[in-house]
């Protein structure tokens, strides 16, 4: 991944996760500040730079859920916000 494909690579994780049943809207970011490249002048994507956050609808019940780095856990969570 570098800085010109990370839009991308938030678009298309979008995508891939809209497939999923229930999924009404999704939302993908890539911290780039965290995106440092190797001698080939890309780098590697880490849970730690990923906010991701969908909406979903079954039956009428609307949950919204985040995936954020926990940085005290030193983890990505998944918590309903």
């Amino acid at each position: 991944m570098s800085l010109g494909t990370a839009a991308g690579l938030e678009k298309a994780m979008e995508e891939c996760i809209s497939l999923q049943p229930y999924v009404r809207r999704v939302h993908v970011s890539i911290n780039r500040k965290m995106l440092k490249e190797n001698v080939f002048g890309y780098g590697e994507l880490e849970g730690r730079m990923i906010v991701a956050e969908v909406q979903i609808d079954y039956e009428g019940e609307v949950v919204i859920a985040r995936l954020q780095f926990d940085a005290e856990k030193k983890y990505p969570f998944m918590s309903l916000v």
